[in-house]
């Protein structure tokens, strides 16, 4: 769904999910996660259904596969025409990966990356790409929300700043190269899966039957019970309920544990 009038949305909101259909990497949750983030923005935020672009793959239009030139086209959408006042929402289910960064513009010397359904013909989009087409371009006055429930997303938006939850404290996130990476005066804010290095999975440890991705049901279920809880609570009550509901790691992905041979750690980052 798109927004079908010319009139300027102050609430937009962009909602992708990548199942990857009859891959061995198969997802089986984006598409209930992309269904439980849209609840929350209609029914809990007031977000108009005419105002949110949802790609999956379980769409008819050919314009709605979240395929890279669909990402792409729906991400210059949501901050197109952006004015003061206005919120934003960025929401992303599916893979994530990481790529050497030749252009010093990553502390670890890693390029974050999604993964579009046609990733393996078409390529990734990477996070430089992801933070000139949507972060740069806010004016003052304009919030952005982007939600990341993707391995090593942790930086996926290149900010400048991440928040060390154990300390309190916002740290340095500064490209080596001292390129700008900050707004146009606006307000952006990431909560993602993953540090850059780590994994993840979807799973039903949560729901006992439904997959999903961990951060997008931890994230609806506490805000539909907090709609007033800061940043720092979110980020608490989310490593809360990951240690009591499995300490083993929620993970139903042998395919990628095998591939990649990482222990599937989430923990949520602020940026």
């Amino acid at each position: 769904m798109m927004s079908s009038t010319s009139e300027h949305q102050p609430k937009k909101a962009f909602l992708c999910g990548v199942s990857y259909q009859k891959k061995k990497y198969k997802l089986k949750g984006a598409v209930n996660d992309v269904n439980r983030m849209k609840s929350l923005l209609v029914d809990k935020i007031c977000f108009p259904e005419n105002a949110i672009r949802v790609l999956t793959e379980e769409q008819s239009d050919p314009n709605l596969i979240p395929t890279k030139k669909n990402i792409q086209k729906a991400l210059s959408w949501l901050v197109e025409d952006c004015k003061s006042g206005d919120s934003l929402v960025f929401y992303f289910s599916g893979h994530g990966l990481r790529q050497p960064d030749f252009s010093q513009d990553d502390i670890d010397g890693f390029d974050e990356t999604i993964c579009p359904s046609d990733f393996m013909t078409a390529g990734m989009i990477f996070d430089n790409d992801i933070h000139t087409t949507i972060v740069k371009p806010l004016k003052k006055g304009v919030k952005l929300h982007a939600i990341i429930d993707a391995c090593h997303s942790g930086t996926i938006l290149d900010q400048e700043h991440v928040y060390n939850r154990k300390g309190k404290r916002w740290e340095n996130n500064k490209p080596p190269s001292g390129a700008s990476k900050s707004t146009n005066g606006g307000l952006a804010i990431s909560l993602t899966l993953c540090a850059d290095d780590q994994m993840a999975a979807d799973t039903s440890a949560f729901t006992g039957n439904e997959m999903t991705g961990v951060l997008t049901f931890l994230l609806v279920q506490i805000i539909m019970e907090n709609s007033r809880i800061t940043y720092g609570d979110l980020l608490n009550k989310m490593h809360e309920k990951i240690v009591l509901t499995n300490k083993e790691g929620c993970c139903n992905a042998p395919f990628l544990n095998k591939v990649f041979r990482r222990n599937l750690l989430q923990v949520k980052l602020l940026s």
